[in-house]
């Protein structure tokens, strides 16, 4: 879906790019979420929005900013379409937002892209900056970059790279199936897992290239047919959600022999899923997991767990928080242009490892784990008996990908 049709199709898109904005609480800095809060796959939403107030109200406790402000959460619902988005996206301006948070669907990170171009630039004084932490489509940092977006997640290449590194060092793996989702997102890992296998394991044959209709399907017996009859040895898959948790589980209840590469096995409802047929066999890529011995991250993690119940999986957000105050201190405002000039060129020391935003695209780099999902670790997942351990770690600047970007400034 190109992204200028999502606008185009959106009535109440012209009268946003106009709509007078209410000067809001000057004791707090709003940070919108928008993202999904309903149906299915709400429950990831929710986990968002959970994460993003702990982390906020961290640094509130702390200090918050500009001698004294705190960061107020407020949640929209755009019911994970990109259409919505934008009527929510509108609702967040009105309400006084100028830092906009989104995750959930790259198609959806194009339409507020497309939208906070033309709004800021007709209302250069009511501006708004987009803090993108999972949306991974690569052209975000390419071709449609924007001076108004800020990627705080490994994209589609940067994880891939990961991945296939992988890959190239298992010997035991000589034809994979590649099964993503059918949008831009599953698209471009489709691209980059083609070549990045072609340049790492030439003898490495691709036997599937599977593109299913996003959060539609509901019993993916057929596929695991399918992939079987292959002989793939490895499944790489980005889905996200149900369309991976259903596709897995159900692999492993057939005794599909596979080993799964995945961007986000490690997430809510993974294990919990997957159960005993992952263990050694489900691989993941993150800037964090349970198992990383940190003591800061661990104190964090049991803070989270025991406020909402659930487990710490977006530690990114704790960079982001941190950075993005620390850009507003430095800038002396919370005005989204000062700060993005300061959050563009900033380096930040991490418990973690070095971590850098690239001015040339405002991609974010940290470091990165490859993880596999095991019955032998100290922190389990979802009260199961099984967690993820390291296998594989990349420090930042090791997961650097070319751009090319020509951004545009205000």
């Amino acid at each position: 879906m190109k992204f200028a049709r999502i606008l185009a199709g959106t009535a109440l898109a012209a009268l946003a790019l106009t709509s007078p904005a209410p000067a809001q609480d000057a004791s707090t800095v709003k940070l919108a979420l928008i993202d999904g809060q309903s149906g299915p796959n709400g429950f990831i939403g929710e986990s968002m929005r959970q994460h993003l107030q702990f982390f906020a109200e961290r640094k509130n406790a702390a200090g918050g900013v500009l001698g004294g402000r705190k960061f107020d959460v407020v949640a929209f619902d755009n019911k994970f379409d990109p259409q919505e988005t934008i009527v929510q996206l509108q609702k967040a301006i009105d309400a006084g937002a100028r830092y906009v948070f989104h995750g959930n669907s790259s198609a959806v990170a194009g339409a507020i892209v497309d939208f906070l171009e033309k709004h800021n630039r007709r209302n250069p004084d009511k501006s708004v900056l987009y803090i993108n932490f999972a949306a991974l489509d690569p052209v975000l940092t390419n071709d449609k970059c924007s001076f108004w977006h800020f990627r705080f997640d490994a994209d589609v290449n940067i994880r891939t790279a990961a991945i296939t590194n992988q890959i190239q060092k298992d010997p035991s793996i000589k034809k994979v199936y590649l099964f993503n989702q059918d949008y831009s997102f599953g698209k471009a890992v489709r691209a980059a897992a083609t070549q990045m296998l072609k340049d790492k394991r030439p003898d490495i044959q691709i036997v599937g290239d599977e593109l299913i209709p996003l959060q539609k399907v509901t019993d993916f017996t057929p596929y695991i047919a399918k992939i079987r009859a292959t002989g793939a040895d490895a499944v790489i898959s980005a889905n996200w959600g149900n369309d991976l948790n259903q596709l897995v589980k159900t692999g492993g209840e057939l005794g599909l022999p596979v080993k799964w590469f995945t961007y986000f096995a490690n997430g809510e409802g993974g294990v919990t899923a997957l159960g005993a047929a992952g263990v050694g066999r489900v691989f993941a890529v993150s800037e964090w997991h349970m198992n990383v011995p940190e003591a800061t991250s661990e104190k964090m993690a049991e803070e989270f767990g025991k406020k909402f119940n659930r487990d710490l999986f977006f530690y990114r957000l704790n960079t982001v928080i941190t950075m993005l105050a620390q850009s507003m201190d430095e800038a002396k405002t919370t005005d989204p242009k000062a700060v993005a000039l300061k959050l563009e060129t900033m380096a930040f020391k991490t418990p973690l490892g070095d971590t850098y935003v690239r001015a040339q695209d405002h991609q974010f780099y940290q470091p990165l784990y490859v993880s596999v999902m095991s019955d032998d670790v100290p922190k389990k997942l979802e009260k199961t008996p099984f967690g993820f351990k390291t296998v594989g770690m990349s420090a930042a600047k090791e997961t650097e990908v070319p751009t090319t970007c020509k951004m545009q400034r205000p």
